[in-house]
Protein backbone atom coordinates (compact mmCIF):
# COMPACT_ATOMS: atom_id res chain seq x y z
CA UNK A 1 0.00 0.00 0.00
CA UNK A 2 2.96 2.32 0.44
CA UNK A 3 3.39 2.58 -3.34
CA UNK A 4 -0.10 3.97 -3.96
CA UNK A 5 -0.31 7.63 -4.79
CA UNK A 6 -2.32 10.04 -2.69
CA UNK A 7 -5.87 10.49 -3.90
CA UNK A 8 -7.31 13.92 -4.59
CA UNK A 9 -10.49 14.88 -2.77
CA UNK A 10 -13.78 14.94 -4.71
CA UNK A 11 -15.08 18.36 -5.71
CA UNK A 12 -18.14 19.85 -7.36
CA UNK A 13 -17.49 20.93 -10.95
CA UNK A 14 -18.03 24.58 -11.79
CA UNK A 15 -20.73 25.46 -14.28
CA UNK A 16 -20.11 27.03 -17.71
CA UNK A 17 -19.04 30.66 -17.96
CA UNK A 18 -20.33 31.36 -21.47
CA UNK A 19 -23.03 30.48 -23.97
CA UNK A 20 -22.88 30.09 -27.76
CA UNK A 21 -25.86 29.52 -30.08
CA UNK A 22 -25.94 29.21 -33.84
CA UNK A 23 -28.51 30.13 -36.45
CA UNK A 24 -28.52 29.69 -40.21
CA UNK A 25 -28.57 32.64 -42.58
CA UNK A 26 -31.19 31.39 -45.01
CA UNK A 27 -32.13 32.84 -48.40
CA UNK A 28 -29.05 35.00 -48.85
CA UNK A 29 -28.89 36.71 -52.21
CA UNK A 30 -25.92 36.46 -54.54
CA UNK A 31 -24.99 40.03 -53.66
CA UNK A 32 -25.12 39.23 -49.93
CA UNK A 33 -22.71 36.31 -50.34
CA UNK A 34 -20.40 38.41 -52.50
CA UNK A 35 -20.26 41.20 -49.89
CA UNK A 36 -19.65 38.73 -47.06
CA UNK A 37 -16.77 37.13 -48.95
CA UNK A 38 -15.22 40.49 -49.83
CA UNK A 39 -15.42 41.74 -46.25
CA UNK A 40 -14.18 38.43 -44.84
CA UNK A 41 -11.24 38.24 -47.24
CA UNK A 42 -10.24 41.84 -46.55
CA UNK A 43 -10.38 41.45 -42.78
CA UNK A 44 -8.74 38.02 -43.04
CA UNK A 45 -5.77 39.57 -44.80
CA UNK A 46 -5.48 42.15 -42.02
CA UNK A 47 -5.70 39.40 -39.40
CA UNK A 48 -2.93 37.41 -41.11
CA UNK A 49 -0.69 40.47 -41.22
CA UNK A 50 -1.40 41.26 -37.57
CA UNK A 51 -0.66 37.69 -36.50
CA UNK A 52 2.64 37.81 -38.35
CA UNK A 53 3.59 41.00 -36.52
CA UNK A 54 2.61 39.49 -33.16
CA UNK A 55 4.67 36.35 -33.77
CA UNK A 56 7.65 38.48 -34.82
CA UNK A 57 7.46 40.43 -31.56
CA UNK A 58 7.66 37.23 -29.51
CA UNK A 59 8.24 37.72 -25.79
CA UNK A 60 9.17 41.39 -26.26
CA UNK A 61 5.58 42.35 -27.07
CA UNK A 62 4.12 45.11 -24.89
CA UNK A 63 1.14 47.43 -24.77
CA UNK A 64 2.82 50.04 -26.93
CA UNK A 65 3.32 47.58 -29.78
CA UNK A 66 -0.29 46.46 -29.40
CA UNK A 67 -1.46 50.08 -29.70
CA UNK A 68 0.64 50.57 -32.83
CA UNK A 69 -0.80 47.45 -34.43
CA UNK A 70 -4.34 48.52 -33.62
CA UNK A 71 -3.81 52.01 -35.08
CA UNK A 72 -2.47 50.51 -38.30
CA UNK A 73 -5.50 48.22 -38.58
CA UNK A 74 -7.94 51.03 -37.81
CA UNK A 75 -6.90 52.96 -40.91
CA UNK A 76 -7.91 50.04 -43.12
CA UNK A 77 -11.04 48.90 -41.29
CA UNK A 78 -12.48 50.56 -38.16
CA UNK A 79 -11.53 50.83 -34.50
CA UNK A 80 -13.95 48.06 -33.50
CA UNK A 81 -12.84 45.71 -36.28
CA UNK A 82 -9.23 46.42 -35.25
CA UNK A 83 -10.01 45.60 -31.62
CA UNK A 84 -11.60 42.27 -32.59
CA UNK A 85 -8.67 41.37 -34.84
CA UNK A 86 -5.99 42.13 -32.23
CA UNK A 87 -7.91 40.23 -29.55
CA UNK A 88 -8.21 37.18 -31.82
CA UNK A 89 -4.49 37.45 -32.60
CA UNK A 90 -3.56 37.44 -28.91
CA UNK A 91 -5.79 34.44 -28.24
CA UNK A 92 -4.32 32.52 -31.17
CA UNK A 93 -0.75 33.30 -30.11
CA UNK A 94 -1.47 32.22 -26.52
CA UNK A 95 -3.03 28.99 -27.77
CA UNK A 96 0.07 28.28 -29.85
CA UNK A 97 2.26 28.83 -26.79
CA UNK A 98 0.23 26.34 -24.76
CA UNK A 99 0.47 23.83 -27.59
CA UNK A 100 4.23 24.39 -27.73
CA UNK A 101 4.55 23.69 -24.01
CA UNK A 102 2.48 20.51 -24.35
CA UNK A 103 4.70 19.40 -27.24
CA UNK A 104 7.83 19.94 -25.13
CA UNK A 105 6.35 17.92 -22.26
CA UNK A 106 5.44 15.12 -24.67
CA UNK A 107 8.98 15.03 -26.05
CA UNK A 108 10.43 14.97 -22.54
CA UNK A 109 8.23 12.02 -21.60
CA UNK A 110 9.33 10.13 -24.73
CA UNK A 111 13.01 10.80 -24.06
CA UNK A 112 12.72 9.62 -20.44
CA UNK A 113 10.91 6.44 -21.43
CA UNK A 114 13.34 5.47 -24.18
CA UNK A 115 16.39 6.28 -22.04
CA UNK A 116 15.04 4.12 -19.23
CA UNK A 117 14.31 1.15 -21.48
CA UNK A 118 17.67 1.44 -23.22
CA UNK A 119 19.42 1.27 -19.84
CA UNK A 120 17.87 -2.13 -19.11
CA UNK A 121 19.12 -5.46 -20.49
CA UNK A 122 17.46 -6.69 -23.67
CA UNK A 123 14.46 -8.87 -22.87
CA UNK A 124 14.08 -7.83 -19.25
CA UNK A 125 10.46 -7.85 -18.18
CA UNK A 126 8.77 -4.72 -16.92
CA UNK A 127 6.32 -4.12 -14.11
CA UNK A 128 3.02 -2.32 -13.77
CA UNK A 129 4.84 0.86 -12.80
CA UNK A 130 7.74 0.87 -15.25
CA UNK A 131 8.36 -0.71 -18.68
CA UNK A 132 11.06 -3.28 -19.17
CA UNK A 133 13.84 -3.58 -21.69
CA UNK A 134 13.30 -3.92 -25.42
CA UNK A 135 12.54 -7.34 -26.84
CA UNK A 136 15.37 -7.67 -29.31
CA UNK A 137 18.70 -6.17 -30.21
CA UNK A 138 17.23 -4.81 -33.43
CA UNK A 139 14.50 -2.92 -31.58
CA UNK A 140 17.07 -1.61 -29.10
CA UNK A 141 19.15 -0.23 -31.98
CA UNK A 142 16.12 1.39 -33.66
CA UNK A 143 15.03 3.03 -30.43
CA UNK A 144 18.52 4.32 -29.74
CA UNK A 145 18.39 6.15 -33.07
CA UNK A 146 14.92 7.46 -32.29
CA UNK A 147 16.23 8.78 -28.97
CA UNK A 148 18.68 11.02 -30.83
CA UNK A 149 15.87 12.26 -33.09
CA UNK A 150 13.65 13.13 -30.13
CA UNK A 151 16.49 14.84 -28.32
CA UNK A 152 17.15 17.04 -31.37
CA UNK A 153 13.46 17.91 -31.62
CA UNK A 154 13.34 18.65 -27.90
CA UNK A 155 16.35 20.93 -28.13
CA UNK A 156 14.82 22.85 -31.04
CA UNK A 157 11.44 23.13 -29.29
CA UNK A 158 13.07 24.41 -26.11
CA UNK A 159 15.05 26.99 -28.07
CA UNK A 160 11.84 28.22 -29.73
CA UNK A 161 10.08 28.34 -26.37
CA UNK A 162 12.83 30.38 -24.75
CA UNK A 163 12.89 32.77 -27.71
CA UNK A 164 9.10 33.06 -27.85
CA UNK A 165 8.90 31.69 -31.39
CA UNK A 166 5.61 30.02 -32.29
CA UNK A 167 4.31 28.68 -35.58
CA UNK A 168 0.68 29.33 -36.38
CA UNK A 169 -1.31 28.60 -39.54
CA UNK A 170 -4.48 30.61 -40.07
CA UNK A 171 -6.95 28.16 -41.50
CA UNK A 172 -5.39 25.15 -39.82
CA UNK A 173 -2.28 23.07 -40.33
CA UNK A 174 -4.31 19.98 -41.19
CA UNK A 175 -6.12 21.73 -44.02
CA UNK A 176 -2.84 23.17 -45.26
CA UNK A 177 -1.24 19.73 -45.45
CA UNK A 178 -4.32 18.34 -47.18
CA UNK A 179 -3.35 20.43 -50.22
CA UNK A 180 -0.56 17.94 -50.92
CA UNK A 181 -2.83 14.90 -50.45
CA UNK A 182 -6.07 15.83 -52.17
CA UNK A 183 -6.93 12.25 -53.14
CA UNK A 184 -6.53 10.98 -49.58
CA UNK A 185 -8.59 13.91 -48.27
CA UNK A 186 -11.31 13.35 -50.87
CA UNK A 187 -11.04 16.92 -52.20
CA UNK A 188 -10.58 18.57 -55.54
CA UNK A 189 -8.29 21.53 -55.96
CA UNK A 190 -11.27 23.87 -56.30
CA UNK A 191 -12.96 22.37 -53.25
CA UNK A 192 -9.81 22.67 -51.18
CA UNK A 193 -9.33 26.28 -52.28
CA UNK A 194 -12.89 27.19 -51.28
CA UNK A 195 -12.47 25.56 -47.86
CA UNK A 196 -9.06 27.24 -47.37
CA UNK A 197 -10.38 30.70 -48.19
CA UNK A 198 -13.42 30.21 -45.94
CA UNK A 199 -11.19 29.13 -43.05
CA UNK A 200 -9.00 32.23 -43.36
CA UNK A 201 -11.81 34.79 -43.52
CA UNK A 202 -12.41 37.00 -40.51
CA UNK A 203 -15.99 37.99 -39.68
CA UNK A 204 -15.99 38.22 -35.89
CA UNK A 205 -17.06 41.13 -33.71
CA UNK A 206 -16.93 41.48 -29.92
CA UNK A 207 -20.00 42.79 -28.12
CA UNK A 208 -20.30 46.03 -26.15
CA UNK A 209 -22.73 46.55 -23.31
CA UNK A 210 -24.69 49.79 -23.58
CA UNK A 211 -24.46 49.92 -27.35
CA UNK A 212 -27.47 49.41 -29.57
CA UNK A 213 -28.44 45.70 -29.58
CA UNK A 214 -25.18 44.90 -27.81
CA UNK A 215 -22.91 45.10 -30.85
CA UNK A 216 -22.07 48.01 -33.14
CA UNK A 217 -20.05 46.07 -35.72
CA UNK A 218 -22.29 43.07 -36.47
CA UNK A 219 -25.76 44.11 -35.39
CA UNK A 220 -28.71 41.74 -35.04
CA UNK A 221 -32.04 43.32 -34.15
CA UNK A 222 -34.78 41.73 -32.08
CA UNK A 223 -36.63 40.60 -35.21
CA UNK A 224 -33.49 38.95 -36.69
CA UNK A 225 -32.28 41.60 -39.11
CA UNK A 226 -28.51 41.29 -39.64
CA UNK A 227 -26.27 44.19 -40.64
CA UNK A 228 -22.55 44.81 -40.45
CA UNK A 229 -20.30 47.83 -40.47
CA UNK A 230 -18.21 47.81 -43.65
CA UNK A 231 -14.46 48.48 -43.48
CA UNK A 232 -13.38 51.84 -44.85
CA UNK A 233 -12.03 50.51 -48.21
CA UNK A 234 -15.35 48.68 -48.84
CA UNK A 235 -17.69 51.45 -47.79
CA UNK A 236 -18.95 51.79 -51.38
CA UNK A 237 -20.84 48.48 -50.96
CA UNK A 238 -23.15 49.93 -48.29
CA UNK A 239 -26.91 49.69 -48.82
CA UNK A 240 -27.84 51.45 -45.56
CA UNK A 241 -26.84 54.71 -43.84
CA UNK A 242 -23.58 55.14 -41.94
CA UNK A 243 -21.62 52.70 -44.07
CA UNK A 244 -23.62 49.59 -43.13
CA UNK A 245 -24.74 46.64 -45.22
CA UNK A 246 -28.04 44.92 -44.33
CA UNK A 247 -28.50 41.29 -45.34
CA UNK A 248 -31.70 40.31 -47.09
CA UNK A 249 -32.40 37.38 -44.75
CA UNK A 250 -33.49 37.06 -41.13
CA UNK A 251 -31.88 34.87 -38.49
CA UNK A 252 -33.55 32.99 -35.66
CA UNK A 253 -32.05 31.02 -32.78
CA UNK A 254 -33.99 27.90 -31.92
CA UNK A 255 -31.88 27.23 -28.83
CA UNK A 256 -31.76 29.89 -26.08
CA UNK A 257 -33.62 32.27 -28.33
CA UNK A 258 -35.41 33.91 -25.41
CA UNK A 259 -32.15 34.52 -23.53
CA UNK A 260 -30.61 36.07 -26.63
CA UNK A 261 -33.66 38.27 -27.17
CA UNK A 262 -33.52 39.48 -23.55
CA UNK A 263 -29.89 40.50 -23.93
CA UNK A 264 -30.44 42.26 -27.25
CA UNK A 265 -33.46 44.13 -25.91
CA UNK A 266 -31.46 45.29 -22.88
CA UNK A 267 -28.47 46.29 -25.07
CA UNK A 268 -26.17 43.84 -23.32
CA UNK A 269 -22.98 42.62 -25.01
CA UNK A 270 -23.33 39.81 -27.57
CA UNK A 271 -20.43 38.67 -29.78
CA UNK A 272 -21.15 37.40 -33.30
CA UNK A 273 -19.30 35.32 -35.85
CA UNK A 274 -20.32 34.71 -39.48
CA UNK A 275 -18.82 31.73 -41.29
CA UNK A 276 -19.47 29.65 -44.40
CA UNK A 277 -19.85 25.89 -44.58
CA UNK A 278 -18.44 25.18 -48.05
CA UNK A 279 -19.37 21.49 -48.01
CA UNK A 280 -23.09 22.28 -47.77
CA UNK A 281 -23.06 25.77 -49.24
CA UNK A 282 -24.56 27.39 -46.14
CA UNK A 283 -23.83 30.47 -44.05
CA UNK A 284 -24.20 30.53 -40.28
CA UNK A 285 -24.25 33.18 -37.56
CA UNK A 286 -22.99 32.27 -34.09
CA UNK A 287 -23.94 34.43 -31.10
CA UNK A 288 -22.06 34.13 -27.81
CA UNK A 289 -22.10 35.89 -24.47
CA UNK A 290 -20.80 35.39 -20.96
CA UNK A 291 -22.99 34.34 -18.07
CA UNK A 292 -22.44 34.78 -14.34
CA UNK A 293 -20.74 31.91 -12.59
CA UNK A 294 -23.25 29.32 -11.43
CA UNK A 295 -23.23 28.90 -7.66
CA UNK A 296 -22.21 25.34 -7.03
CA UNK A 297 -24.02 23.18 -4.53
CA UNK A 298 -21.97 22.19 -1.45
CA UNK A 299 -20.55 18.69 -1.63
CA UNK A 300 -22.55 17.60 1.41
CA UNK A 301 -25.80 18.68 -0.27
CA UNK A 302 -24.86 16.83 -3.46
CA UNK A 303 -24.42 13.64 -1.42
CA UNK A 304 -27.72 13.99 0.46
CA UNK A 305 -29.81 11.72 -1.80
CA UNK A 306 -27.10 9.43 -3.12
CA UNK A 307 -25.14 9.48 -6.32
CA UNK A 308 -25.00 8.18 -9.87
CA UNK A 309 -21.55 6.76 -10.57
CA UNK A 310 -20.53 7.00 -14.24
CA UNK A 311 -17.59 5.18 -15.83
CA UNK A 312 -16.45 6.63 -19.16
CA UNK A 313 -15.45 4.14 -21.86
CA UNK A 314 -14.59 4.18 -25.53
CA UNK A 315 -18.09 3.23 -26.70
CA UNK A 316 -20.46 3.70 -23.76
CA UNK A 317 -21.12 5.24 -20.36
CA UNK A 318 -21.64 2.70 -17.57
CA UNK A 319 -23.84 4.12 -14.79
CA UNK A 320 -25.15 2.75 -11.51
CA UNK A 321 -27.31 4.44 -8.89
CA UNK A 322 -26.04 4.39 -5.29
CA UNK A 323 -27.82 5.30 -2.06
CA UNK A 324 -26.32 7.57 0.60
CA UNK A 325 -24.54 4.59 2.19
CA UNK A 326 -22.77 3.66 -1.04
CA UNK A 327 -24.87 0.58 -1.84
CA UNK A 328 -25.90 -0.06 -5.48
CA UNK A 329 -29.62 0.33 -6.10
CA UNK A 330 -31.54 -1.24 -8.96
CA UNK A 331 -29.90 -2.30 -12.18
CA UNK A 332 -26.87 -0.78 -13.94
CA UNK A 333 -27.51 1.16 -17.12
CA UNK A 334 -25.40 1.58 -20.23
CA UNK A 335 -25.59 4.60 -22.53
CA UNK A 336 -23.89 3.65 -25.78
CA UNK A 337 -22.45 5.92 -28.46
CA UNK A 338 -20.60 5.39 -31.73
CA UNK A 339 -17.47 7.51 -32.26
CA UNK A 340 -16.91 6.53 -35.88
CA UNK A 341 -17.69 8.75 -38.84
CA UNK A 342 -17.61 12.50 -39.11
CA UNK A 343 -17.05 14.96 -36.27
CA UNK A 344 -20.68 16.07 -36.42
CA UNK A 345 -21.86 12.47 -36.07
CA UNK A 346 -19.53 11.84 -33.11
CA UNK A 347 -20.69 15.01 -31.41
CA UNK A 348 -24.33 14.08 -31.89
CA UNK A 349 -23.70 10.62 -30.45
CA UNK A 350 -22.10 12.08 -27.31
CA UNK A 351 -24.93 14.58 -26.84
CA UNK A 352 -27.55 11.86 -27.22
CA UNK A 353 -25.86 9.62 -24.62
CA UNK A 354 -25.41 12.47 -22.17
CA UNK A 355 -28.97 13.73 -22.39
CA UNK A 356 -30.29 10.22 -21.63
CA UNK A 357 -27.96 10.00 -18.63
CA UNK A 358 -29.02 13.43 -17.38
CA UNK A 359 -32.73 12.70 -17.72
CA UNK A 360 -32.29 9.46 -15.76
CA UNK A 361 -30.41 11.28 -12.99
CA UNK A 362 -33.02 14.03 -12.94
CA UNK A 363 -35.88 11.57 -12.46
CA UNK A 364 -34.20 10.33 -9.28
CA UNK A 365 -33.01 13.81 -8.16
CA UNK A 366 -29.41 12.65 -7.90
CA UNK A 367 -26.00 14.17 -8.57
CA UNK A 368 -23.60 12.55 -11.04
CA UNK A 369 -20.08 11.40 -10.19
CA UNK A 370 -17.52 11.27 -13.00
CA UNK A 371 -13.76 10.75 -13.15
CA UNK A 372 -11.31 13.58 -13.71
CA UNK A 373 -9.74 11.85 -16.69
CA UNK A 374 -6.97 13.24 -18.88
CA UNK A 375 -5.21 10.96 -21.36
CA UNK A 376 -2.87 13.60 -22.77
CA UNK A 377 0.13 12.01 -21.06
CA UNK A 378 -1.02 8.46 -21.81
CA UNK A 379 -1.14 8.50 -25.61
CA UNK A 380 2.58 8.43 -26.39
CA UNK A 381 3.82 5.56 -28.50
CA UNK A 382 6.96 5.39 -26.37
CA UNK A 383 4.97 4.49 -23.27
CA UNK A 384 2.75 1.81 -24.79
CA UNK A 385 5.03 0.58 -27.58
CA UNK A 386 3.41 -2.11 -29.71
CA UNK A 387 0.04 -1.79 -27.96
CA UNK A 388 -1.47 0.02 -30.91
CA UNK A 389 -5.01 -1.09 -30.16
CA UNK A 390 -4.78 0.27 -26.63
CA UNK A 391 -3.29 3.55 -27.85
CA UNK A 392 -6.09 3.86 -30.37
CA UNK A 393 -8.63 3.04 -27.67
CA UNK A 394 -7.58 5.77 -25.25
CA UNK A 395 -7.03 8.25 -28.07
CA UNK A 396 -10.62 7.77 -29.19
CA UNK A 397 -12.11 8.48 -25.76
CA UNK A 398 -13.37 12.09 -25.78
CA UNK A 399 -12.90 12.57 -22.04
CA UNK A 400 -12.22 16.33 -22.03
CA UNK A 401 -15.00 17.22 -24.49
CA UNK A 402 -17.42 14.82 -22.82
CA UNK A 403 -16.85 16.28 -19.37
CA UNK A 404 -17.15 19.88 -20.60
CA UNK A 405 -20.38 19.11 -22.43
CA UNK A 406 -21.74 17.15 -19.47
CA UNK A 407 -21.10 20.04 -17.08
CA UNK A 408 -22.73 22.51 -19.46
CA UNK A 409 -25.82 20.38 -20.08
CA UNK A 410 -26.16 19.47 -16.39
CA UNK A 411 -26.15 23.15 -15.39
CA UNK A 412 -29.24 23.74 -17.53
CA UNK A 413 -31.10 20.89 -15.79
CA UNK A 414 -29.93 21.82 -12.30
CA UNK A 415 -27.90 18.63 -11.84
CA UNK A 416 -24.68 18.69 -9.81
CA UNK A 417 -21.53 17.08 -11.20
CA UNK A 418 -19.01 15.71 -8.69
CA UNK A 419 -15.50 15.04 -10.01
CA UNK A 420 -13.36 12.36 -8.36
CA UNK A 421 -9.81 11.11 -8.68
CA UNK A 422 -9.68 8.30 -11.31
CA UNK A 423 -6.90 6.35 -9.59
CA UNK A 424 -7.57 2.62 -9.12
CA UNK A 425 -11.33 2.85 -9.70
CA UNK A 426 -11.37 0.12 -12.36
CA UNK A 427 -9.13 -2.39 -10.59
CA UNK A 428 -10.58 -1.84 -7.12
CA UNK A 429 -14.13 -1.85 -8.45
CA UNK A 430 -13.55 -5.18 -10.19
CA UNK A 431 -11.79 -6.56 -7.12
CA UNK A 432 -14.42 -5.65 -4.53
CA UNK A 433 -17.71 -5.29 -6.41
CA UNK A 434 -17.83 -7.25 -9.66
CA UNK A 435 -18.31 -10.71 -8.19
CA UNK A 436 -20.65 -9.74 -5.30
CA UNK A 437 -22.95 -7.93 -7.72
CA UNK A 438 -23.07 -10.82 -10.21
CA UNK A 439 -26.04 -13.16 -9.94
CA UNK A 440 -27.75 -15.81 -12.03
CA UNK A 441 -29.87 -13.18 -13.76
CA UNK A 442 -27.28 -10.40 -14.03
CA UNK A 443 -23.71 -10.39 -15.22
CA UNK A 444 -21.88 -7.41 -13.80
CA UNK A 445 -19.13 -6.10 -16.03
CA UNK A 446 -15.89 -4.50 -14.98
CA UNK A 447 -17.22 -1.14 -16.13
CA UNK A 448 -20.34 -1.49 -13.95
CA UNK A 449 -18.15 -2.24 -10.95
CA UNK A 450 -16.00 0.80 -11.76
CA UNK A 451 -19.14 2.96 -11.77
CA UNK A 452 -19.90 1.74 -8.24
CA UNK A 453 -16.34 2.56 -7.16
CA UNK A 454 -16.61 6.06 -8.65
CA UNK A 455 -19.92 6.69 -6.91
CA UNK A 456 -18.63 5.49 -3.55
CA UNK A 457 -15.57 7.71 -3.81
CA UNK A 458 -17.80 10.70 -4.60
CA UNK A 459 -19.94 9.89 -1.55
CA UNK A 460 -16.85 9.83 0.66
CA UNK A 461 -16.95 6.06 1.29
CA UNK A 462 -14.02 3.70 0.76
CA UNK A 463 -14.32 1.46 -2.26
CA UNK A 464 -13.97 -1.72 -0.21
CA UNK A 465 -17.23 -3.33 0.75
CA UNK A 466 -16.39 -3.78 4.44
CA UNK A 467 -14.21 -1.92 6.90
CA UNK A 468 -12.70 -2.95 10.22
CA UNK A 469 -14.83 -2.55 13.37
CA UNK A 470 -13.64 -0.38 16.23
CA UNK A 471 -11.31 -2.21 18.69
CA UNK A 472 -13.91 -2.21 21.47
CA UNK A 473 -16.37 -4.19 19.30
CA UNK A 474 -14.00 -6.89 18.08
CA UNK A 475 -14.87 -10.36 19.33
CA UNK A 476 -11.31 -11.17 20.30
CA UNK A 477 -10.11 -7.64 21.20
CA UNK A 478 -7.13 -6.30 19.25
CA UNK A 479 -6.36 -9.46 17.30
CA UNK A 480 -9.32 -9.46 14.91
CA UNK A 481 -8.83 -9.05 11.16
CA UNK A 482 -8.81 -5.54 9.75
CA UNK A 483 -10.67 -5.98 6.46
CA UNK A 484 -12.90 -8.50 4.80
CA UNK A 485 -11.09 -11.45 3.26
CA UNK A 486 -10.94 -11.55 -0.50
CA UNK A 487 -13.47 -13.79 -2.28
CA UNK A 488 -10.73 -16.16 -3.47
CA UNK A 489 -9.14 -16.78 -0.06
CA UNK A 490 -9.60 -20.46 0.92
CA UNK A 491 -11.55 -21.01 4.11
CA UNK A 492 -12.59 -17.43 4.56
CA UNK A 493 -16.03 -18.53 5.83
CA UNK A 494 -14.62 -21.21 8.15
CA UNK A 495 -13.64 -20.86 11.82
CA UNK A 496 -10.28 -19.24 12.39
CA UNK A 497 -7.49 -21.69 13.24
CA UNK A 498 -6.73 -22.30 16.89
CA UNK A 499 -3.86 -20.20 18.19
CA UNK A 500 -1.94 -21.69 21.13
CA UNK A 501 -2.27 -19.80 24.37
CA UNK A 502 -5.14 -18.08 26.11
CA UNK A 503 -7.07 -15.56 24.04
CA UNK A 504 -9.26 -14.26 26.89
CA UNK A 505 -8.96 -14.24 30.62
CA UNK A 506 -11.48 -17.03 31.20
CA UNK A 507 -11.68 -19.19 28.07
CA UNK A 508 -8.89 -21.08 26.32
CA UNK A 509 -8.30 -20.53 22.60
CA UNK A 510 -10.70 -22.48 20.40
CA UNK A 511 -12.95 -23.50 23.28
CA UNK A 512 -15.29 -20.51 23.43
CA UNK A 513 -18.99 -20.79 22.88
CA UNK A 514 -19.99 -21.13 19.24
CA UNK A 515 -16.38 -20.90 18.09
CA UNK A 516 -17.30 -22.76 14.91
CA UNK A 517 -20.75 -21.26 14.37
CA UNK A 518 -20.72 -18.94 11.37
CA UNK A 519 -23.91 -17.22 12.51
CA UNK A 520 -22.03 -15.93 15.56
CA UNK A 521 -19.11 -14.65 13.52
CA UNK A 522 -18.76 -11.33 11.77
CA UNK A 523 -19.31 -12.62 8.25
CA UNK A 524 -21.31 -11.30 5.32
CA UNK A 525 -25.01 -12.20 5.38
CA UNK A 526 -24.80 -13.55 8.97
CA UNK A 527 -27.07 -12.56 11.88
CA UNK A 528 -24.13 -11.12 13.78
CA UNK A 529 -24.02 -8.21 11.35
CA UNK A 530 -26.13 -5.85 13.39
CA UNK A 531 -23.69 -3.72 15.38
CA UNK A 532 -23.62 0.03 14.94
CA UNK A 533 -20.22 -0.08 13.28
CA UNK A 534 -21.32 -2.44 10.52
CA UNK A 535 -21.51 -0.92 7.03
CA UNK A 536 -24.86 -1.29 5.30
CA UNK A 537 -25.24 -4.50 3.33
CA UNK A 538 -26.19 -4.79 -0.31
CA UNK A 539 -29.78 -3.90 -1.24
CA UNK A 540 -32.41 -6.60 -0.98
CA UNK A 541 -33.23 -6.17 -4.66
CA UNK A 542 -29.96 -7.85 -5.54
Amino acid sequence: MGGLRELAAPFVALGPSGVAVRGRLKHLTVEDERVLRLVGDHLGGLASRDLKARCAAGLDHDSEQWAQRKRALTNESSSRWAGSITKATHDQWALARRGQLAHIQNLQAGVRTIAHRLSLPVGEKGSKRAPGGYRSRQEWHAKSRRLHVLEDRLQAARADGEAGVVRVVRGGKRLLNARHHLDAAGLTEEGWRARWEAGRRFLEADGESGKRFGNETIRVTCDGEVSLKLPAPLAYLANAPHGRYVLACRVAFAHRGEQWADRVTANRAVAYRIHEDTTQGRWYLTASWTIPAVKTVPLAAARARGMVGVDTNADHLAAWRLDVHGNPVGQPLRFAYDLSGTAAHRDAQIRHALIRLLHWARRHHLAIAIEDLDFQAEKTREKHGRRKRFRKLISGMPVARLRARLVSMAAELGITIVVVDPAYTSCWGAQHWQKPLTSKTRKTTRHDAAAVAIGRRALGHPIRRRTAPPPAHRSDEQGHRTVQARPGVPGREEPRPRIPGPRTRSVRAGCGGKAGDQDAQHRSWRPAEHESWQQDSLPLSL
